[in-house]
């Protein structure tokens, strides 16, 4: 068996994984216990990555059309490049170079983001290069850069194992960040002093591990670390010294947090004055981490709360030293190799700005070219307007999904849909943009490609491949430098900007544009990262490591080495409730799931802890609307809608909703939840608002229902029934159980109306399932009721016995479907299924218990199962011995405590 060392394809902590392969198929993935950034820990969907190494969902060739209104046909390479370099061509000599743009990803390697940064600015000469790094990280890039002079994380992981105080804002790291998660937990077990904040308006898995949970109102942020600072300037904590040797703008700071008193700040934050008093005290003793995430960024004020956060750290002198500093958390797995390359449209290699003239003329030099465009191309938010109001006519996509992902989905739709030309270039032929496309170019994907990414920490990783690219696949960059070379010849060009034959050549130059820089990495090689394992920059010539931690000696990147305080005032969020609208709908991640879900959503056992979308709601909110647990209900506001089952939770507040960001048009009959976000943006950042909004909430009466479920070998019936979920008012599909036996998992569709759709509808789902009248089917037909059930059972190789549940349909009537899902998971056909199969039962059969969700994902551990377990006085050790769940990624273990502290013996 071969073994690869590479890295996670997820988040931004960037863990290290070795990946099995055997004749060129990846098989299985272990983490590296060698990797400084999890030490051979993998997270849920980390350890699971070679489920989703299947080429059932992968595009395999390219397609085209020439013509809108056409059908996508194959097409060879040469065809589709050159139709799409003559289009490119003609199009920049008609309407000038910012007629195209590019919308790329913090997916890619830091290899492929220099490509399509040098092809765009460099050849085509337009600075409409965006990446989806814009929704996640653009407000903490401007938040270092206003206060500390550079896009630069001052701290790191081990900084953890160091800290007094850890204050966590804006972010769920037990579901977004698992494996640092992990390292927060032994340093609470290590050091039990060690105070942890939570900063987050629900009551996450992260805020039930807190010694201290600040529920905010949303979109508060700024009032509370303006009235943490006002307590620290109230007792005394400052460190003055600092203050005066290594910053500036204090006064005029200090002047602003003097009116936000503890009690102003609680009533505008919703929260106690003493929980405030009791923050500000521990986070001014320090050593103090602050650790954010999208709560912070993804706001219209994004910048401002960054900054804010930062200004508590140079207040108090925390930061350049063991256990101090502030910590942005990466959202995407090289979103920082894209910065580092200027992947973005306001930047340029080697963290220059655009705005700056020499910075302008260092990178055309570098490039051989006359010049760098000076004016900032269109953000990601602006492009859309932009394709949308026909200036630009050209966008290629790749690596990303702003069909899902962008706010105002209706409005990315229709833009969508006018532009005269759409290339997407992606891995996976499951994604909404893909539909739009008038060229599908396939690329690589993890296990295959080759560069270098990195995380969080600053610390570079190379990335090497495991197996090949399938079929006719390419490498991002390769398909950008064969495209380039092409649109030269079009425009004219005699030598070429593109000249790499291997992603070290391209590596090497980005290297160059880096010298003299603060993320100078000249000291770095495709060699010494293979040998010596990652590294952190900075890493100059003769350095025997990186840097750990920036800012030691009290110099920061700015003209006169001292870093800024920015006077930050509080403002609320983009869109407030009313009458109308008089709920708030919050928006994060779950556990198991991964963005848009193009890959995670082709891993049935990811689903097993949520398999569905739902909407969370306050119990007092439901009873005041007559909602009840599991009704279903239309969700909107102004933009946009959804049909979805609520379900209940006291993790929020009153006033409050929660809807999971991952759920899109391939799992449900909707465009997700960021058809409803405000496309307002941050005026510094440009980093849209995609944390919150105000919304209504409506009961419907949809008395028809169905549910469907069938083991399926591969996913070519899911991609089918995806294409059925319009024609329903409600309807979700998606998979649960375990890829086994030569399955795939279990899918599940569940579909509702307000009257029987006609029959042909249901034949039709039939057919695509193979669940038609010739199968051995157990069958009920009411046709009076309107009411049909099938139970699909094949053999296993043996007797009765041996005979498997494997085909579930049921129609007009779904009382059943939650015991009958426990059947299909286990597959057992007993005497007592047969007989109670098509009963209208709710509760299942003498013999058969529910199991409950998932929710150890790893070694399929059920939560009645260890509710069974606590009830009996179990505690977490004994939990992890006898039922072995939280012994593998320890993902599940914040809830097995959840569930310790709600089910144990008092």
């Amino acid at each position: 068996m071969k073994q690869t060392k590479s890295t996670c394809c997820y988040c931004g902590v960037g863990c290290g994984v070795i990946i099995h392969s055997e004749n060129d198929v990846i098989v299985d993935v272990k983490g590296d216990p060698d990797h400084p950034a999890n030490f051979g820990r993998l997270c849920t969907k980390g350890s699971t990555l070679h489920l989703t190494a299947k080429l059932d969902n992968r595009l395999l060739y390219p397609e085209m059309r020439t013509r809108r209104e056409a059908s996508r046909e194959r097409a060879s390479w040469d065809e589709s490049l050159d139709f799409v370099a003559d289009k490119f061509a003609r199009t920049i000599q008609q309407y000038g170079p910012d007629s195209v743009a590019f919308y790329i990803s913090g997916q890619l390697l830091t290899e492929d983001y220099y490509v399509f940064n040098k092809l765009a600015k460099g050849l085509i000469g337009t600075n409409n290069v965006d990446s989806n790094s814009r929704l996640c990280m653009s407000s903490a890039v401007a938040g270092y850069k206003v206060t500390l002079g550079s896009d630069a994380p001052p701290a790191c992981y081990e900084d953890i194992d160091h800290t007094n105080c850890l204050l966590i804002a804006g972010s769920n790291t037990a579901f977004a960040h698992p494996i640092i998660f992990r390292r927060i937990e032994d340093a609470k077990k290590a050091n039990p002093d060690l105070k942890i904040i939570v900063v987050d308006p629900r009551r996450t898995d992260t805020a039930e591990s807190a010694d201290l949970h600040l529920a905010i109102l949303p979109g508060t942020d700024v009032a509370l670390f303006n009235g943490m600072l006002h307590v620290l300037l109230w007792e005394g904590m400052l460190d003055n010294a600092f203050i005066k040797a290594s910053t500036t703008g204090f006064e005029a700071l200090k002047d602003t947090v003097r009116e936000y008193t503890p009690k102003m700040v609680a009533d505008i934050c919703g929260i106690k004055e003493s929980d405030i008093l009791t923050a500000a005290k521990w986070f001014g003793q320090g050593p103090s981490l602050s650790m954010y995430c999208m709560g912070l960024n993804q706001s219209i004020y994004g910048t401002d709360k960054n900054a804010a956060l930062i200004n508590l750290h140079l207040a108090t002198g925390q930061i350049g030293k063991p256990g101090a500093g502030p910590f942005s958390l990466t959202g995407q797995p090289n979103a920082m190799g894209g910065r580092e390359v200027g992947g973005m449209a306001n930047l340029m290699s080697g963290h220059r700005e655009l705005s700056n003239a020499a910075h302008r003329a260092e990178i055309a030099q570098i490039w051989g070219v006359d010049s760098v465009p000076e004016a900032a191309g269109k953000t990601a938010v602006e492009m859309f307007d932009a394709v949308k109001a026909g200036e630009i006519k050209a966008i290629w996509i790749a690596c990303t999904n702003p069909a899902h992902s962008m706010p105002d989905l209706n409005n990315v739709l229709e833009a969508l849909n006018q532009a005269e030309l759409v290339i997407v270039q992606d891995a996976f032929s499951n994604t909404s943009t893909g539909k739009y496309a008038d060229v599908l170019l396939p690329a690589s994907t993890w296990g295959e490609k080759e560069g270098s990414v990195t995380n969080s920490e600053r610390r570079i990783t190379r990335v090497n491949p495991a197996v090949a690219a399938p079929a006719e696949a390419r490498h991002d960059w390769a398909i950008m430098v064969d495209f380039a070379q092409r649109l030269e010849q079009r425009l004219g060009k005699t030598a070429t900007l593109f000249p790499y034959a291997a992603t070290e050549d391209i590596f090497n130059e980005h290297r160059e544009t880096t010298r003299g820089r603060d993320l100078d990495i000249t000291g770095l090689s495709y060699s010494l990262l293979n040998e010596q394992g990652p590294q952190q920059w900075p890493f100059k010539p003769g350095d025997a490591a990186g840097k750990a931690r920036l800012y030691a000696d009290g110099v920061f990147a700015t003209a006169d080495g001292k870093a800024r305080f920015i006077n930050t005032s509080y403002k609320a969020t983009a869109d407030k409730i009313d009458a109308r609208h008089p709920l708030h709908l919050l928006t994060g991640r779950l556990r198991d799931q991964w963005h848009g879900m193009s890959r995670t959503g082709t891993a049935a056992q990811l689903f097993n802890h949520v398999e569905e979308p739902f909407i969370y709601m306050n119990p007092d909110d439901m009873s005041r609307r007559l909602i009840k647990d599991g009704d279903i209900v239309r969700v909107s506001n102004k933009r946009g809608s959804l049909v979805l089952t609520v379900k209940t939770t006291d993790d929020i507040q009153v006033t409050q909703t929660y809807i999971p960001m991952h759920w899109g048009s391939e799992f449900m009959n909707g465009l997700g939840v960021n058809a409803m976000m405000p496309p307002l943006f941050d005026k510094t950042s440009k980093q849209p608002e995609l944390k919150h909004t105000a919304i209504k909430v409506e009961k419907l009466t949809l008395p028809w229902r169905m549910t469907v479920m069938r083991a399926i070998r591969d996913l070519s019936s899911l991609q089918k029934i995806r294409g059925l979920l319009p024609r329903f008012q409600y309807a979700t599909c998606g998979l649960f159980g375990r890829q086994q036996h030569g399955y795939a998992g279990m899918l599940i569709f569940k579909a509702a109306n307000d009257e029987s759709p006609d029959l042909s509808l249901i034949a039709e789902i039939d057919a695509i399932l193979d669940m038609t009248d010739d199968m051995p089917l157990l069958n009920y037909q009411d046709d009076k009721r309107g009411i049909s059930k099938r139970i699909l059972v094949e053999s296993s190789g043996g007797e009765d016995s041996g005979k498997k549940v494997t085909g579930i349909r049921l129609v007009g009537e779904t009382i059943a479907s939650d015991w009958l899902k426990e059947v299909m998971t286990s597959g057992e056909f007993t005497a007592e299924v047969r007989r109670w199969a098509l009963a209208p039962l709710s509760a299942p059969p003498t013999g058969h218990s529910g199991r409950g969700k998932v929710v150890c994902s790893c070694l399929d551990v059920s939560e009645n199962e260890i509710i069974d377990a606590v009830s009996r006085g179990a505690d977490l050790i004994t939990l992890q011995n006898k039922l072995k769940c939280g012994t593998q990624c320890g993902s599940c273990v914040p809830e097995l405590k959840k569930l310790i502290t709600v089910h144990g013996k008092v």
